[in-house]
């Protein structure tokens, strides 16, 4: 079959410094509702650990249906994940498998589905809904398998991502961390005539004496450069905790 050009859509979805899992999966959804012939609504629905930790839809009946099927414990979502194959249903109102996502289908409109999975630590549900029976036809599901499997691709590569900006964070934090801690050592060695090592003693206990961090303890040190550093721990006030509510 002749795919539809989605290069310029599915670049858009690429802008991995302002995406988050739940616009990705949001506008994957709406892109795969609008280019499947048949479909008038998607959801794709994030598996995390085994349980379902994101949601997104291009309509609200498609997250109802979720809802729904989690509620029952049974219907096309959980056999996807199950069997790892695409689940077809090609007409709601004659369906046995699944009875309350049936009937709760045909309540909302819904008359066929196409239900796919990919990606295995994190795992994408996506489903596909249309208004008329049998409306989805065969020759579309390798489109949907591309949209399973590009769903699940994306949503892996905003997490990891956001991963890695978290702990370029961290590293940048500890490295700052370590600047003040390493400044304020000198500042005391060169102030009390003392080593190294007793600097940082003398940091860290009054970090412990005043529930402060030892870089905390280190900028006050750095403020209070040129007073009475001999002090300092009388200098620094402790904080008070809150009590308990």
């Amino acid at each position: 079959m002749a795919f539809p050009n989605l290069a310029a859509p599915t670049a858009r979805l690429l802008s991995l410094p302002t995406a988050t899992e739940e616009r990705a999966m949001y506008q994957l959804a709406s892109l795969a509702a609008s280019q499947v012939t048949g479909c008038s609504a998607a959801c794709v629905t994030l598996w995390r650990d085994g349980e379902p930790v994101r949601l997104a839809a291009s309509h609200p009946d498609a997250s109802r249906l979720v809802q729904i099927q989690l509620d029952a414990g049974s219907g096309p979502m959980l056999d996807a994940l199950a069997e790892r194959e695409p689940v077809q249903c090609l007409d709601t109102l004659t369906e046995t498998r699944w009875p309350q996502y049936a009937a709760a289908a045909v309540r909302l409109g819904v008359r066929c589905s196409v239900t796919l999975c990919a990606g295995q630590d994190d795992t994408v549900v996506l489903a596909l809904l249309a208004a008329r029976p049998r409306a989805i036809e065969a020759d579309q599901m390798q489109l949907a398998e591309l949209f399973a499997a590009y769903s699940a691709a994306l949503v892996g590569a905003v997490s990891d991502y956001r991963d890695s900006r978290r702990t370029q964070a961290q590293l940048r934090d500890a490295a700052e961390g370590r600047a003040l801690v390493d400044q304020a050592k000198g500042i005391l060695m060169h102030a009390l005539s003392c080593t190294a090592d007793e600097a940082l003693a003398r940091i860290r206990d009054v970090s412990q004496r005043s529930n402060m961090r030892a870089t905390e303890v280190a900028a006050r040190v750095i403020d209070a450069h040129g007073g009475d550093l001999d002090k300092l721990s009388f200098q620094v006030q402790p904080r008070t905790r809150r009590k308990p509510s």
